[in-house]
């Protein structure tokens, strides 16, 4: 089954967490490098799931989500993104242009398979 992640991290301690945490499961991990390729391999590989690192100093994730949020094929992914706790604004602004779930850099990096799971198949029921 097709289940591509589209990770939109340039900063490679982030980057290696995701794959660290993607290794043992059935998750493909398709790398935006660029901003363009965050709507390119968007629309091309029909991803599961976007993770945005909203404190990308390369690509601009403001940006990569209104275009994402904009655009009728690519709007119902879901969109996980992380930043610095403190930042308000930031975290403010996410929600307002429809991130799926937000969360600190702290908790992406201890929780990403639990966090990327959730987003993927929902919460997952205990028995």
């Amino acid at each position: 089954m097709h289940k591509t992640i589209l990770v939109a991290i340039t900063d490679l301690f982030f980057y290696t967490k995701v794959k660290d945490a993607l290794r043992q499961t059935d998750f493909q991990i398709e790398k935006a490098r660029a901003q363009q390729d965050i709507l390119d391999k968007a629309a091309s590989v029909s991803p599961r799931l976007i993770i945005l690192n909203m404190n990308d100093l390369t690509l601009d994730a403001f940006d990569a989500l209104e275009q994402l949020k904009g655009d009728p094929r690519l709007n119902a992914i879901p969109i996980l993104a992380f930043a610095n706790h403190e930042e308000v604004d930031t975290w403010n602004r996410a929600k307002v242009l429809g991130v799926t779930k937000i969360v600190s850099r702290n908790e992406f990096s201890a929780r990403t398979k639990g966090l990327v799971e959730e987003l993927v198949t929902g919460p997952v029921a205990s028995s």
